[in-house]
């Protein structure tokens, strides 16, 4: 089985309007976009399979009119104001685009209804060319930056789905830990980690943490036993607390 992966960012109840999410999602894209041109192109999947996708404009008045097309509405048509916005995009709908060589995202921000998290998140290549020098310690952590930046949340992170199903009950009660994480300054400052986990910080926003340059794999035992280690130390220094609702 092919080891999947993704990366999220999440914050918890914060009223905004669709044009402060337009700004905010304009600026994770455009800082994404210089990570790779591999995230320069994004496109809406389309509403049936008779209708082609079409080219996502980087623009503020364009990602505001997609977040309002977004908003959640009740049986009867009416909006549900305190959901906030919803969003998805792709970058792999283009002709001849090999199978799985792409990404998903989808975003739900503006969202006030406690306890319900607003989200970035951030389905990776699970086949095809660009896999390789995407699933990378350096390349993740250029991902969770521009996430950071953009969205300022409470936690984000980028691991594999088979290494979160390992943590089913800690995703369940709280953060944890998994390849490259992203702590916000008011988590308090991060401890002194053992090599070869790097820490760097994020502009005056925050930390991040990789636990390993390259790719983080469930079957590697020193993996697990260092994301083990690291996980106790965190824990330590209270920064995995749950995301407050």
């Amino acid at each position: 089985m092919i080891e999947t992966y993704y990366a999220g960012a999440y914050w918890p109840a914060r009223q905004e309007s669709a044009e402060e999410c337009a700004r905010r999602a304009l600026i994770f894209f455009t800082t994404v976009s210089r990570s790779d041109d591999f995230f320069a192109r994004w496109f809406i999947p389309p509403k049936s399979r008779r209708h082609a996708p079409r080219a996502l404009e980087l623009s503020v008045p364009a990602l505001q009119e997609l977040f309002v097309q977004g908003r959640t509405r009740n049986d009867e048509g009416g909006v549900i104001e305190d959901l906030g916005f919803y969003l998805s995009s792709d970058n792999g709908m283009r002709p001849g685009k090999h199978q799985g060589d792409h990404c998903s995202l989808r975003i739900q921000c503006g969202c006030y209804a406690k306890p319900i998290s607003n989200v970035c998140v951030l389905s990776l290549p699970d086949t095809g060319p660009h896999r390789e020098h995407v699933l990378t310690g350096p390349m993740l952590s250029s991902v969770l930056r521009a996430m950071a930046n953009a969205w300022e949340p409470d936690w984000a992170i980028a691991t594999s789905h088979d290494h979160r199903e390992m943590l089913t009950e800690r995703v369940r009660t709280g953060t944890f830990v998994g390849w490259v994480m992203y702590f916000p300054r008011h988590r308090g400052p991060v401890p002194s980690l053992p090599e070869p986990v790097r820490v760097e910080p994020v502009e005056e926003l925050g930390t991040l943490v990789t636990l390993t340059p390259e790719r983080f794999t469930v079957s590697n035992p020193a993996h697990l036993e260092l994301a083990a280690h690291v996980q106790q130390v965190l824990e330590s220094a209270g920064l995995l607390t749950p995301i407050k609702p």
